[in-house]
């Protein structure tokens, strides 16, 4: 279970404070992934790097009762400086896992060949996604946190394999993703929120958010 209990998260921007969230409670239950609907600009980063444990809330408690993923994308701890064999294999030892297996993996899915000896930082952005998916898929988690949906890349074979590998995973694990789009939280998720002026409004269902999300948007 991952769970926020009276959550408050805001940011001055300099001329005004930006509030994110504002004294919320609620639960992520294994088994039951979760969507977040929100307009680009109003947090969903910030929520869902805080579930990860990368941010802190200004107020609250946030409970971590199973093993939560780094965000989809997230490339802190990968070093541009060092090759992907060794993050990969740091990674690995990170979090005490077969540095054998962990790179086979990562060098198996991601198919960047002779790249995979070069360094992180000479990679293009779609390289990088490919690395970073990999390596969320390498380690097993009990939620997976995904912002803006799957990674973009122009490679058919590894969208297919990764795809499969996550859709096996989802079959024993939970999802949380955020998104400013309900289209991509509908492969995924069951029960949806709404985030509106720092108030995230609870649904069980999708089709519910949705009508909330689109009335506030044509409003």
């Amino acid at each position: 279970m991952l769970e926020f209990v009276n959550v408050s998260k805001s940011f001055w921007t300099g001329k005004q404070r930006k509030v994110i969230l504002d004294q919320a409670t609620f639960r992520v239950e294994l088994g039951n992934s979760m969507g977040i609907l929100a307009p680009n600009g109003t947090g969903k980063t910030t929520i869902i790097n805080m579930m990860a444990g990368l941010e802190k809330p200004d107020e609250g408690i946030i409970n971590r009762n199973c093993r939560v993923s780094f965000p989809l994308g997230f490339m802190g701890g990968v070093s541009n400086k060092h090759t992907a064999v060794e993050n990969s294999r740091y990674i690995a030892r990170l979090y005490g896992l077969d540095p054998d297996y962990i790179e086979a993996f990562c060098r198996w899915l991601c198919g960047l060949e002779e790249y995979f000896e070069m360094p992180v930082g000479t990679y293009s952005s779609g390289m990088r996604a490919r690395f970073s998916f990999a390596l969320l898929l390498a380690l097993e988690f009990d939620i997976y946190l995904i912002d803006e949906g799957m990674p973009s890349t122009t490679d058919v074979e590894f969208n297919r394999k990764a795809g499969s590998i996550l859709r096996d995973r989802l079959q024993k694990s939970t999802v949380v993703i955020v998104s400013h789009q309900a289209r991509t939280l509908e492969k995924f998720c069951r029960s949806a929120a709404v985030l509106k002026g720092g108030k995230l409004h609870m649904f069980d269902t999708l089709e519910e958010a949705k009508r909330l999300y689109d009335y506030d948007d044509q409003s």
